[in-house]
């Protein structure tokens, strides 16, 4: 009963924070998983399991706001999806702490670079929405969905950024599509390939969706919706300085 209170209370608060900012929820889960006694791959097919939640109660409270454009979802679909798919098959075959300070250098650099920037996805100016526009960002989607399906933490929070970077959205539209996508059809394909070739700890799960859909789906995506973009940005560069740290420190 402990380790499930203390799961639930870790799931409420990450997944809170990785709403509303747009990715990170593996900080505080998978470490917490890991802790408590699962293997690496256990835990990380679990987590991705238990983030699905996070996605779908996020799709329900976005789609009433109509923060979803249909071109950002076809595009971030067709080409995360199958990057996704593919990492997860790569995770068997790569040593975890290289990844992880590879993708840890990488987040950090991503904080400070949206920290250099003070009007960084304050606006909401679309651009690159042609077939070349379209081709350059789903190419680099799908590398970020490598990288979603085989890491740990923080990749919703380079989709976050690159949404902003090349296709001009805000930092409250980018994160209602980096929670939508990212959290109900990129994690839900990472975790079925991870399911399929690994082992979840399926006891676990209950309390951990429970945790995702009010912590995520309710809370989260609720903060994303009131507070502005000034806000998101400043939460945004604290969780993906603080991930990528938790990553390089292991």
């Amino acid at each position: 009963m402990i380790d499930q209170l203390l799961l639930f209370i870790i799931s409420l608060l990450a997944n809170a924070f990785s709403a509303f900012a747009g990715g990170g929820a593996g900080l505080l889960q998978l470490p917490a998983l890991i802790f408590l006694g699962l293997p690496f791959s256990v835990a990380l097919a679990t987590h991705k399991i238990a983030t699905v939640a996070l996605g779908f109660g996020a799709t329900l409270r976005h789609f009433r706001e109509h923060n979803l454009h249909k071109f950002y979802i076809l595009t971030m679909l067709l080409a995360g999806v199958p990057g996704v798919v593919i990492g997860a098959r790569i995770i068997l075959f790569i040593p975890d702490r290289s990844a992880e300070i590879a993708l840890g250098l990488m987040t950090i650099g991503l904080g400070v670079y949206s920290v250099l920037k003070p009007r960084l996805g304050q606006a909401c100016s679309p651009r690159n929405l042609n077939k070349r526009g379209a081709l350059i960002g789903g190419f680099v989607l799908f590398s970020i969905g490598i990288l979603n399906g085989s890491l740990t933490s923080g990749t919703g929070l380079f989709v976050t950024i690159w949404l902003i970077h090349w296709f001009g959205l805000d930092y409250k539209k980018a994160v209602a599509h980096t929670l939508v996508l990212v959290g109900l059809f990129w994690n839900g394909s990472g975790a079925l390939t991870l399911g399929l070739y690994g082992t979840i700890k399926w006891e676990w799960l209950p309390v951990l969706l429970l945790g995702s859909v009010l912590g995520g789906g309710y809370l989260g995506a609720h903060w994303s919706i009131v507070m502005g973009s000034a806000w998101i940005k400043r939460v945004y560069e604290l969780i993906i300085i603080a991930v990528g740290v938790f990553l390089i420190l292991g």
